[in-house]
């Protein structure tokens, strides 16, 4: 930028500087000579000495940004640049963010008004990553803006916490010392743990996550593995020892936590502690958690070259997960009388059910609390709902050894291997005629259709019935009466009017 030659330059550069506040520190005291120049007017604008210099200040602070952190090889450099979309076209895209975009974008077709710029984002190589901490960028502004004092705070105790649910500190009883340090990078997270015992016994322990973690969270699920690990152990008091300041001022309820994924893992580490009977967490230095620190690197990069065998285990699921849960109806069953009744006692208000659940229940027995049936020459028997029952005969008559055997087979294969249910003959007849196979390829039966009827004439026309009938409305030739002759064997019918009943007329139509 060249020096300001008139009123609206200057102004032009003192707005530039206030829009660079967040950037400059003390902004307003560099940029005072612009502001007197600006008092003399529009026509006595005079560019002093003082101006160049402050104007050749800024210049030079600007092009020397200060540098927070020394910069390593290999590290990711954060730019906050405006390029058009011809350089974002042909470098990789990180977007810092703990909202669910990635998942959004991978399937748009669940929101329509998504699809476009799902389509439109397409052309750009964007990596979604969850945002860290800010309380980094936090103490960065805070060195950037203000001067450290000389004067030294006085030295805090260590935060600590005691005793959960009222519980009393036993002095006869040594503590356990759990140390525990997370570890995230590009390589990969983890956690490391030691775990001294009061004999002096170490055990180290590395978990590797099977998914992507912020540090604050690697730290809680470190946290959190260790407790654990201590309470498999058979710890009942522990000493735990952290380098990470956010996560111990949490526990101990300093620091609010107020991230919904850090309230989740807060609440996990309290159940945990809660089964202690006394505990205390304290913040130590990194040099002084050297050994936890160097566990979850190796966990995290996996580096081949160990001295020693350190277990390393695979964290598949964050601790904070919930597991799903299917949920399940519960009806009464044809047993549910019986087990109440042979537990609890229970009995039907109605006096005949009572009398027969009664008579019943002496043929069953309750064994850790499962039923089972009494058999006279059998051991017992389990007794199952019919819905397992069902199961059982399709392994039995289906299943990877079955043989599609018949009903009665099947029922006794059922019943030998030690399983009951009142209608399993008859489910085993219903399954049988169900199956396909056993129909497609079973013998053909040869038996009539309709059960036989057995028939007094052996042969056609060999016997007669005859009957009279009468008498009936006269028609012509005076006719009241009839005879009819049925053949037994042809169902063949004869019939002949006649005007009266005589011998002879009956032997004429024989």
């Amino acid at each position: 930028m060249e020096v300001p030659k008139t009123q609206k330059d200057i102004q032009s550069l003192t707005g530039r500087v206030t829009a660079l506040t967040c950037f400059i520190s003390k902004a307003t005291d560099k940029c005072a000579p612009f502001f007197k120049a600006l008092k003399g007017g529009k026509h006595h604008i005079e560019w002093t000495a003082e101006c160049d210099k402050a104007f050749q200040d800024l210049k030079d602070y600007m092009g020397r940004a200060p540098l927070l952190s020394k910069p390593l090889p290999g590290e990711t450099l954060y730019l906050y640049l405006s390029r058009l979309r011809p350089y974002f076209q042909a470098h990789t895209i990180i977007v810092l963010t703990n909202q669910p975009l990635r998942q959004v974008f991978q399937k748009p077709e669940t929101s329509g008004r998504l699809v476009k710029w799902a389509i439109k984002l397409g052309e750009f190589d964007i990596q979604f990553k969850p945002r860290p901490a800010e309380k980094g960028q936090v103490v960065a502004d805070f060195i950037a803006e203000l001067t450290p004092s000389e004067a030294s705070e006085p030295e805090k105790t260590p935060p600590q916490a005691g005793l959960p649910n009222g519980s009393r500190l036993d002095q006869s009883t040594p503590f356990w010392i759990l140390h525990v340090d997370g570890s995230a990078n590009q390589q990969g997270c983890g956690a490391g743990l030691v775990l001294t015992a009061p004999d002096g016994a170490k055990i180290e322990y590395a978990i590797r996550f099977g998914f992507r973690t912020s540090n604050n969270e690697a730290e809680y699920e470190a946290l959190l593995a260790g407790l654990r690990l201590a309470r498999s152990m058979g710890a009942i008091q522990i000493s735990i020892y952290s380098d990470s300041q956010l996560i111990v001022n949490q526990v101990i309820a300093d620091f609010a936590a107020k991230d919904a994924s850090m309230t989740a893992y807060l609440t996990a580490v309290h159940q945990l502690l809660n089964k202690f009977q006394a505990y205390e967490i304290r913040q130590i230095p990194r040099n002084e958690n050297s050994h936890a620190d160097a566990l979850a690197r190796l966990a995290s990069a996996i580096n081949d070259k160990v001295g020693r065998k350190i277990p390393v285990e695979i964290l598949a699921l964050p601790s904070t997960a919930t597991a799903e849960v299917c949920a399940v109806e519960y009806n009464d069953t044809w047993m549910s009388p019986i087990h109440a009744y042979l537990t609890n006692g229970t009995l039907p208000t109605d006096k005949t059910k009572a009398r027969q659940l009664r008579y019943r229940s002496t043929r069953y027995i309750v064994i850790n609390d499962i039923l089972y049936k009494r058999g006279y020459s059998t051991p017992y028997m389990k007794c199952i709902t019919e819905e397992q029952g069902e199961y059982v005969l399709r392994e039995i008559h289906s299943g990877v050894c079955g043989d599609h055997s018949g009903s009665k087979s099947l029922a006794h294969k059922a019943f030998r291997q030690g399983y009951y249910w009142p209608s399993m003959h008859r489910d085993a007849i219903a399954m049988v005629k169900k199956c396909d196979k056993c129909q497609r390829f079973g013998n053909i039966p040869h038996l009539p259709a309709e059960p036989l009827t057995p028939i007094v004439s052996p042969w056609p026309f060999a016997q007669w019935g005859l009957d009279l009938i009468g008498p009936m409305p006269q028609g012509k030739g005076q006719v009241k009466y009839a005879i009819v002759a049925v053949d037994y064997f042809t169902k063949w019918v004869e019939a002949e009017a006649l005007a009266t009943i005589t011998a002879a007329r009956v032997e004429e139509f024989v």
